[in-house]
């Protein structure tokens, strides 16, 4: 396969779980500085200030979590649109890409591209991988684990996408209303 960047994709050692961390703080690519982004002393005049880790918990991140009946990740995907996400598994590999042509944001002209591969566990089969994007831009990718035989094929994932609450009662609100405009024809 040489499409694969993974040299080895199950270690030997018990110890590979425990090296590789579950949250992926800071993923807030090409976004401007603010001031309160820059180091600072933990100590101002005798108070404490809130170290930087505590802020990095808030937005952009990357979270791994697995049970005995499904291995999910959970990845912040909110600065592209649901046809600019690619997701695919290659053998017990998941790649999720994105990318977005050149946009203004406040600071001037910005073009985004990411890739992030994951290692399936064993007992998960690629072909049964799910995705779906929630409405406030949370890529939910979800596999049940089974135990069948990895086979090494490429399979593309369609992207779900959910909205949100608020949207499905104005959309089922502006349906009522069109279809009671076709009943009562204005004279």
């Amino acid at each position: 396969m040489e499409g694969r960047t993974v040299p080895h994709a199950y270690p030997v050692s018990a110890e590979y779980e425990f090296a590789n961390p579950t949250k992926i703080f800071d993923q807030n690519f090409a976004e401007g500085i603010a001031p309160e982004d820059l180091l600072c002393p933990t100590l101002y005049h005798g108070y404490y200030i809130r170290p930087r880790i505590n802020k990095q918990a808030d937005k952009g991140y990357s979270e791994i979590s697995q049970n005995e009946h499904k291995f999910q990740v959970l990845l912040d995907v909110c600065h592209f649109l649901p046809d600019e996400i690619t997701v695919r598994t290659i053998d017990n590999l998941l790649e999720v890409a994105a990318q977005h042509p050149q946009k203004i944001d406040r600071h001037g002209f910005i073009t985004r591209t990411f890739k992030r591969t994951y290692i399936l566990p064993l007992d998960v089969d690629p072909l049964l991988v799910k995705a779906t994007l929630s409405h406030d831009g949370i890529l939910s990718i979800a596999a049940p684990k089974k135990g069948i035989d990895l086979k090494s094929e490429v399979n593309i994932v369609k992207v779900e996408v959910q909205t949100p609450p608020d949207m499905e009662q104005r959309i089922s609100t502006e349906e009522k209303a069109k279809n009671q405009q076709g009943r009562n024809p204005v004279v």
